[in-house]
């Protein structure tokens, strides 16, 4: 089965010097992917015969005359560049050229414009931003949101709960994934008022024995794998994510300036490689009637290509369909009003 991939290649801090060299190998890689290379083609089609792959029969290019950039406003992505690479890429999607779009773009101006062309699920107010943490049992865990709804209702996190359990099970095959609430205590008592109301949500539906909730957790839970699943709102979730990835380059410069043995560089080194970020690289856009994937802005090819991957598992995975599903059996309406389009496409990401 062939998947196709839509990849706005002109997004992201390295545009086509990335995303190029990236679409090829991992083309290389995964015989099943055809790449649909979007944005400027005379800018493509240089990148390509810089590294040999002008007449791959597995990329393709389709040309966009505009370029979302990571400094753009949210009114400019949305309504002045209407052919920017970010947007045909995600159109794409929407007319079924493509089953999942990749972009490295202003976050922000991503979720913005995929809401804009995909829409949201029947039942979804938000979509959120997913990505994966590893933890020290050697598993993924997965967290929502991380950043695409600062402000956020107890149902709005129930909603997300419901999607990261979808996506956990349809990707790591676990029938019942565990659901972890982010809180200042695992206490039922501890936490704001939203907090504690949705963990009332989360244990009615854990009692009716539609989401396996396991209760509150805490930010060591995250590392130690308690949950396969921790929600949260999109700003508690973003500055985590921002000072894990700073741990994380803090920890790596410090190793490479300490002066250790032979043995134990050779020793550390294999040890963190399970820990390097880039290989947990690309966050989904959950809740759209569509895949959307993101990758850092500052991505490397090497990043960006485990980016594309996680794409392409989605999509060979069905988790669009699972979603699909798994939400309208699920998914309760909201009593609140519906959100407007500014307060969804609110991020704190960049």
């Amino acid at each position: 089965m062939t998947i196709k991939i839509s990849i706005d290649c002109m997004g992201g801090d390295h545009g086509p010097a990335v995303t190029i060299p990236a679409a090829i190998s991992f083309a290389k890689a995964q015989p099943e992917a055809e790449l649909i290379l979007v944005g400027l083609e005379d800018v493509l089609r240089a990148e390509l015969k810089k590294h040999h792959a002008s007449d791959h029969p597995r990329l393709s290019i389709v040309h966009a005359s505009e370029v979302v950039t990571m400094d753009d406003p949210l009114e400019v992505a949305l309504r002045r560049k209407k052919d920017s690479s970010m947007r045909v890429a995600i159109e794409l999607v929407r007319d079924g050229k493509a089953q999942v779009c990749c972009s490295a773009g202003n976050t922000g101006a991503l979720m913005a414009v995929s809401r804009y062309v995909l829409k949201t699920m029947p039942g979804v107010d938000r979509p959120a931003i997913c990505s994966i943490i590893p933890n020290e049992k050697g598993e993924p865990t997965y967290m929502l949101d991380l950043g695409a709804n600062v402000d956020c209702e107890p149902h709005h996190l129930h909603q997300f709960a419901i999607m990261g359990s979808v996506l956990f099970s349809a990707m790591e095959g676990v029938v019942r994934p565990t659901i972890g609430l982010l809180n200042v205590g695992t206490e039922e008592i501890k936490g704001n008022e939203v907090v504690k109301a949705t963990g009332a949500l989360l244990r009615e539906d854990h009692a009716r024995g539609n989401l396996n909730f396991y209760g509150n957790v805490e930010g060591t839970d995250i590392f130690k794998g308690t949950t396969n699943v921790v929600v949260c709102d999109g700003f508690v979730g973003n500055v985590t994510l921002k000072a894990i990835e700073g741990l994380a380059h803090f920890f790596k410069a410090t190793l490479r300036e300490s002066v250790m043995s032979m043995i134990g560089a050779v020793i550390a080194r294999k040890s963190l490689k399970k820990l390097n970020p880039s290989r947990y690289n690309g966050a989904s856009l959950l809740g759209l009637r569509g895949l959307v994937f993101k990758s850092h802005g500052g991505a490397d090819a090497y990043s960006y290509e485990w980016a594309l991957k996680r794409s392409f598992d989605a999509a060979k995975f069905n988790v669009q369909e699972r979603l699909a599903g798994m939400i309208a059996e699920l998914m309760p309406m909201p009593d609140a009003p519906a959100a407007t389009s500014a307060e969804a496409a609110s991020t704190s990401i960049k």
